[in-house]
C-alpha cells in the first residue's frame, strides 16, 4: 500500500509546510490597538488539530529553529537564539507545547466536534499564555499580573478572532489533511 510507505513523508512535509506557515503568519499583521496582532498563533492551533500532537509539535519546533539559526521569522522580524531567551521567548517555547497539547486533546476524541475543537484550541493559548507570561515576568522583572496585563490582556480579542478563525479552517480541512 503505497499510502502507508509514505506516512512519516507525508507527516515530515505537513510539518514543515506548518512551520513555513507560521513563520509567514509572523509577517500578517493586524493593526489592532494597543498593540498589533500577527497570525502565528492562528497558524500554531492548526498544526495541533490538523497534524495531531507529535506532527503539530514538530511543525513548531520547525518554526522556532528557523528562527534560532538566523532567519527573520519571529515577530516583527526577530531571528537568533537571544530571542528565545529574551521577554517573547516563553511564547515561542508555548507554540511547541500549545500545538502538542491542542494534538493531543484532539487524538483522544475519535469523532471531534466544534465545542471540541474549540476546547483544544482554548487550552493551547492557555499553555501559550502561561509559558509567556512567566518568561517574560522572569526577564522583565514585571509581577505576574503586570506580565499579564502587557502579555495578555491586550490579545485576547484577536486570539479569541484567531480562535474562532482557526476552529472555522480546521471543519473544513479536517477532511483534507490524511496523515
Amino acid at each position: 500500500m503505497l499510502s502507508n510507505r509514505n506516512t512519516p513523508l507525508r507527516r515530515m512535509v505537513y510539518a514543515a509546510m506548518f512551520g513555513a506557515l507560521t513563520a509567514i503568519g509572523s509577517f500578517i499583521i493586524i493593526p489592532l490597538q494597543p498593540l498589533p496582532m500577527t497570525l502565528q498563533t492562528l497558524f500554531t492551533g492548526l498544526a495541533g488539530v490538523l497534524l495531531g500532537g507529535y506532527t503539530g509539535a514538530l511543525s513548531q519546533i520547525i518554526y522556532v529553529l528557523l528562527g534560532i539559526i538566523g532567519l527573520p521569522v519571529f515577530a516583527g522580524g526577530k531571528a537568533g537564539f537571544g530571542t528565545l531567551l529574551g521577554p517573547s521567548g516563553g511564547y515561542l517555547i508555548g507554540f511547541i507545547v500549545g500545538a502538542y497539547v491542542i494534538g493531543k486533546i484532539m487524538e483522544s476524541r475519535q469523532e471531534a466536534g466544534l465545542a471540541w475543537i474549540v476546547l483544544a484550541l482554548a487550552a493551547g493559548n492557555l499553555v501559550i499564555y502561561t509559558l509567556g507570561t512567566v518568561q517574560l515576568s522572569l526577564i522583565t522583572h514585571f509581577s505576574l499580573l503586570k506580565s499579564l496585563l502587557v502579555g495578555v490582556v491586550p490579545f485576547l480579542l484577536g486570539d479569541l478572532l484567531k480562535l474562532m478563525a482557526a476552529t472555522w479552517l480546521a471543519l473544513k480541512l479536517r477532511n483534507k489533511v490524511s496523515l
